[in-house]
């Protein structure tokens, strides 16, 4: 692959398959016109790029449809600007977010988004595949959080929004477009967040429910509303039967709050240790994102316990992770995910899957917004040279 601008480039080898693909090259920016340097050579020769942060959810989504280019962002991992009386911070794609924790305590201060997988994610991967975890309800997911990105569009062109703008694409907010985009409309180089205090404390309220599907849709409710403001509320429950609730105040006052939660929910522990649980993904060969109304959470816990799949996401903001308690078989897998899928449709929400160890199952359902998002991927990406198929319609 001939780049004429000192890019480090090298063959692939099979740690680098996107989804069992295995791309021909890899490349290795350093900075932001080295990005712009690969896709400009990729779009002179049509070759397929599909970005890279961390590799943690290179198996998420369907294979693409080809993969010449795997664009490493690996070594663009630097804290650009931290303005620490602003509270905002800059960050190349390719910082891990576990780093960006480490280097935001110091200060003081934190990015209030705990994903999953902190120590390989990268802030372009939680920002490209949207993940978010338990304090999404009270600080909001990466999109809330985002007030400035530098993305690198198909054709090379460098494009920021949000922030300290250069350059924008007009009538587009790229901070919004680009979350959860999936690497198919360019490459995120650069984010900018903001950012919060660390808290003084934290206590998490823990109650186990043993053989029950834990407390009902009312006292989740009323514990997500509660004048003690919790951070998050929630729930896991592995095998359908145990449910385990966890609450987490954070501040001030913060053991006072979490037993006047206790009043609310009936019973648990006060503890200053999450839950060995909290915010993780266990086991993603073959895992689904449910998204519901919160006044159905209970619903939607009984209709993952019936699928057999594991429950573990916030009751708060209505969004879990499910993952499955064991192998189904692949002439299987379909059906089960179309029951689900109706039965959380029915409430109201919606059931993706992220990552699956079988082609041939329905994905994401009946999306109403695909004929807008072909439109974008179109005025974005004509060429289709990125990520091809590997979001929703193919795109």
């Amino acid at each position: 692959m001939p780049i004429d601008s000192g890019v480090a480039v090298r063959q692939a080898d099979a740690d680098d398959a996107v989804n069992g693909v295995l791309p021909r090259w890899v490349a290795l920016p350093e900075t932001v016109e080295e990005v712009s340097a690969v896709l400009r050579a990729c779009a002179e020769q049509d070759l397929a790029v599909v970005p890279a942060g961390g590799g943690t959810k290179l198996h998420w989504g369907p294979p693409p449809v080809r993969c010449d280019v795997l664009l490493d962002m690996c070594c663009m991992n630097a804290v650009l600007e931290h303005a620490a009386g602003d509270l905002v911070v800059r960050t190349q794609a390719g910082l891990t977010m576990d780093a960006l924790t480490a280097a935001l305590a110091d200060k003081g201060q934190e990015l209030a988004l705990d994903p999953p997988f902190t120590e390989h994610t990268t802030v372009g991967g939680t920002l490209a595949t949207a993940t978010a975890g338990p304090r999404a309800f009270r600080y909001g997911t990466a999109r809330d959080l985002l007030i400035g990105i530098t993305v690198v569009l198909p054709d090379g062109t460098i494009a920021k929004s949000g922030g300290k703008v250069v350059k924008n694409v007009a009538g587009y907010d790229l901070g919004k477009l680009f979350t959860g985009s999936q690497g198919t409309l360019g490459v995120i180089a650069e984010a900018t967040f903001r950012l919060h205090p660390l808290p003084a404390d934290r206590r998490w309220l823990v109650a186990s429910g043993g053989q029950s599907s834990g407390p009902s849709n009312d006292v989740l409710l009323r514990l997500a509303a509660s004048q003690a403001e919790p951070s998050a509320v929630e729930i896991d429950c592995p095998d359908g039967k145990n449910t385990t609730v966890a609450v987490l105040v954070e501040g001030s006052a913060a053991e006072a709050r979490a037993l006047a939660l206790r009043e609310v929910l009936g019973d648990g522990t006060v503890t200053a240790e999450a839950p060995e649980w909290w915010g993780l993904i266990l086991r993603d060969d073959l895992l689904l994102e449910a998204r519901f109304p919160p006044a159905h959470t209970v619903e939607a816990l009984a209709a993952a316990a019936d699928a057999r799949f594991s429950f573990r996401g916030s009751a708060a903001s209505g969004r879990a992770y499910l993952e499955s308690w064991g192998d189904i078989p692949e002439e299987e897998l379909a059906a089960v995910v179309a029951r689900l899928r109706a039965r959380i449709e029915a409430l109201g929400g919606r059931v993706s899957v992220l990552a699956a160890p079988y082609e041939g199952v329905d994905r994401w359902g009946q999306v109403s917004a695909l004929p807008l998002m072909r439109r974008v991927k179109e005025r974005f990406d004509p060429g289709r040279r990125m990520s091809p198929g590997r979001f929703l319609g193919g795109i």
